[in-house]
């Protein structure tokens, strides 16, 4: 699915190009006037100033440079603090991670690349809100339409859209076994595609480019490694057997 062009999405894209040589991604930003901050993988004017090169950057090297909003402190984690629309349903994110068994950063980082954190964001295609959800596949995964509203108009809401996608990638990652980057293709292109590549990624450049800007931004979201090895026990293949679909509905 396509990431809407909101400023969050480009963000994500910005941060996360990924080349073959050992090159580091760049963010420039700059702080309007109204205090909104704006994001490109390059200096799009004068306006862009440099304070994000790559992981493997000093901390110092650029931060007298950072526009003040997104100053200090440098993690990734920090950044997404800048942007009210992901403050905005934070909460939900971390409710769905626990409810689904799902690490909230992973999480996290499937709904910046799919929507850029946008409730109303829609695609050409039709997927619909946060987590960029098809009609059919919420439906899959227990949403159903009231008598005063439609499946489409129940997808807008923030709460139903993240609980139904974290319902699905938790059961994708049950299906292929713990195999992370491929419960992230399978989210991209489906779970059909997946198993038709041979269980691998399948050669699709958009599904190929998506795995890599999701499992970039989940490396660099997660917690220090102490942590994040307590959550791997419960995420460990013999955790991840595959369940029949879900038949509860939200």
């Amino acid at each position: 699915m396509r990431s809407v062009l909101r400023l969050f999405a480009a963000w994500v894209a910005a941060g996360l190009l990924l080349a073959a040589a050992p090159a580091r991604a760049e963010i420039w930003g700059f702080v309007d006037r109204k205090g909104m901050s704006h994001f490109a993988d390059h200096q799009v004017d004068r306006r862009y100033e440099l304070f994000y090169r790559g992981a493997k950057a000093s901390a110092g090297s650029s931060s007298s440079r950072v526009p003040s909003a997104v100053n200090a402190p440098p993690s990734l984690g920090a950044r997404f603090d800048v942007s009210p629309d992901f403050k905005a349903v934070r909460h939900l994110i971390r409710e769905a991670a626990n409810a689904h068994g799902l690490e909230f950063e992973l999480l996290q980082a499937v709904i910046a690349t799919e929507s850029g954190f946008n409730t109303r964001a829609v695609s050409p295609k039709g997927a619909i809100g946060l987590m960029q959800l098809m009609p059919d596949t919420a439906q899959r995964f227990g949403v159903r339409p009231k008598v005063n509203q439609t499946l489409e108009e129940r997808l807008t809401d923030p709460r139903t859209n993240v609980q139904a996608g974290a319902r699905y990638l938790a059961w994708l990652l049950k299906y292929f076994n713990g195999e992370l980057e491929l419960a992230i293709a399978a989210y991209n292109a489906g779970e059909g595609a997946v198993l038709r590549a041979g269980r691998k990624v399948p050669n699709y450049p958009e599904t190929r480019d998506y795995v890599r800007k999701v499992t970039q931004l989940h490396q660099n979201l997660l917690p220090p490694r102490a942590v994040s090895e307590g959550r791997a026990a419960a995420l460990s293949p013999a955790a991840m057997q595959p369940r029949s679909l879900p038949v509860a509905s939200l």
